[in-house]
């Protein structure tokens, strides 16, 4: 992708944290931005705000109502962007949540939401967006995470999930580039949000900050459209010494 004004981009779970600040970022680079979220006041609300930020005439940001574990609700949710927007470049399939808990512990719905949102969730969207990025020529974008190549205890859940979302979106780029559409995965470690009802605060400073992941997205969707960094593993640069 050479000139990013006037793109479109979808953005699930786009509304805090990893979403919003990619959100941010894409919309400061003139690309129009869709931001999803299983609540419609909650999908309203971090649009207007994003829109109160922006110049006027510049790029717009719409709050979209939808649930990635549900797959027409996905479906629904592109359709949206196309019919205001009349295309779509960029799908970022962010959204996701964590349960944390021994095995013992862990619930069968816990795993099951588990996998529903952080690993169905990214094959729903995919699903729900080929043809209209083999149009674009666009690029698809997936948050995983480094706990999608390293295991820790009480993680089972999370692991799974996200180990998942690293190899799938490997053999979904494999698949789809022969359309010309670029795919690739994002692994952060440490991130400052409200993940897992986490509070950010000063004390997080050391963390990646969203702001930091948006950054990274507009770098791989400037790339030369003959270089792919297919997967980025991102980690704090000085972590605390424990």
């Amino acid at each position: 992708m050479n000139s990013l004004k006037n793109k479109v981009a979808l953005i699930t779970g786009g509304t805090k944290g990893i979403g919003y600040g990619i959100a941010q970022a894409l919309l400061n680079e003139g690309i129009n931005v869709a931001v999803t979220s299983r609540s419609k006041s909650s999908a309203q609300k971090a649009a207007d705000t994003l829109n109160s930020q922006l110049p006027l005439g510049g790029a717009k940001a719409i709050g979209v109502e939808a649930d990635v574990r549900h797959y027409k609700s996905q479906q629904q949710a592109v359709q949206t962007v196309l019919e205001h927007f009349k295309q779509l470049d960029i799908v970022i399939a962010n959204a996701g949540l964590g349960h944390f808990a021994s095995i013992e512990d862990l619930t069968v719905e816990q795993w099951q939401e588990t996998i529903d949102t952080n690993l169905t969730g990214v094959f729903y969207s995919i699903k729900s967006c080929i043809e209209a990025l083999k149009k674009s020529e666009g690029y698809f974008i997936t948050i995983s995470s480094l706990a999608g190549t390293n295991f820790f205890e009480s993680a089972s859940a999370y692991n799974a999930s996200k180990f998942g979302v690293t190899g799938f979106t490997q053999a979904v780029m494999l698949d789809l580039r022969k359309y010309n559409i670029k795919v690739s995965t994002i692994m952060p470690g440490s991130v400052a949000t409200h993940f897992n009802n986490h509070i950010p605060s000063e004390t997080d400073a050391w963390k990646i900050q969203s702001e930091d992941i948006g950054e990274l997205v507009v770098d791989l969707i400037k790339m030369n459209p003959r270089t792919l960094p297919s997967k980025i593993e991102v980690r704090p640069t000085m972590p605390p010494i424990k």
